[in-house]
């Protein structure tokens, strides 16, 4: 090819300069989208419900050396709690209660519906079966242990009054808890179990189906139950009691819910637009006996 014209040669790079500060416009508004897709969330009006599991008189399982549940669940929620008004989540409640079960569990859950409550959270801590028990000497006291399984797993019930939405949590949370290094237990899909073996409903995540569960049941608000981790099993007890434990997994709650808030807040924006849509359409369609057609 031969040389152009030096006026062509400046037209032609122009062009060029052009044509690149678009595509660069482009790729900066490609790069930009996450963060405006989510931010429809407004974590000062989005209430989280952090319940802590048990009470102190019905303080649950022992771990295996002998502290009850209900200690390591009140520790973490406080942490939970905290983590996520850290995160600007300010409306969220830590919710105890004295009454013993049934008619506490039932308390809880209509607390949470008198708060309107946007997301509910049980902390919990798993054991196992009588069966699978084995005995061991600590400090000179004999306690129960169980070395045989470890990990995370998450709770829904069907019946609940947004079983999609507490799918939904779960999942978030469970690949968060992942993304920290954490693995769920899937001992619940195995026939020693019994009458506590569960359905496995998102095996990517570890989320597992019990509908009976009072406080996920009887709630409006999307709910899971996390047990997050098993204090019978002498190691994990001991992971599960330290701070740093305690902060890994208060950050992926605290994750899981801000990506929670994000994609009801973008739900509910498409379902406005929809409405709009739909209203406009009707709005705009002519009746053809008025039309006299």
């Amino acid at each position: 090819m031969g040389k152009l014209p030096q006026a062509a040669l400046v037209l032609v790079v122009l062009i060029v300069a052009v044509a690149g500060m678009g595509s660069r416009r482009a790729r900066s508004h490609e790069l930009a989208a996450p963060a405006a897709h989510g931010a429809g969330c407004r974590p000062a009006a989005f209430r989280v419900v952090v319940d802590v599991g048990h009470t102190v008189d019905v303080p649950g399982a022992d771990s295996a050396r002998g502290v009850p549940e209900y200690s390591f669940n009140l520790r973490l929620a406080d942490d939970i709690k905290q983590a996520l008004i850290n995160a600007g989540f300010e409306r969220t409640v830590r919710l105890i209660t004295a009454a013993p079960p049934p008619r506490g569990l039932v308390e809880r859950a209509e607390r949470a519906n008198a708060m309107r409550a946007d997301l509910f959270i049980a902390v919990h801590h798993d054991s196992v079966p009588d069966h699978l028990i084995e005995t061991w000497e600590y400090e000179g006291q004999k306690h129960q242990f169980s070395d045989r399984f470890k990990g995370y797993s998450i709770f829904i019930s069907n019946d609940n009054g947004d079983r999609h939405g507490s799918l939904e949590f779960g999942h978030l949370l469970g690949k968060a808890l992942q993304a920290r290094g954490l693995q769920y237990t899937p001992h619940y899909t195995l026939p020693l179990m019994g009458r506590y073996r569960h359905q496995l409903v998102d095996r990517e995540a570890g989320v597992y189906r019990y509908d009976q569960l009072i406080v996920l049941r009887d709630t409006r608000m999307p709910a899971v139950l996390l047990e997050a981790g098993s204090i019978v099993n002498r190691q994990e007890e001991l992971d599960l009691a330290s701070p740093e434990r305690r902060a890994a997994t208060s950050a992926a709650v605290t994750a899981a819910v801000e990506d929670f808030c994000a994609l009801r807040a973008r739900s509910g924006t498409a379902r406005q637009s929809r409405r709009r849509t739909s209203a406009g359409s009707a709005a705009g369609r002519v009746d053809p006996a008025a039309a006299g057609g």
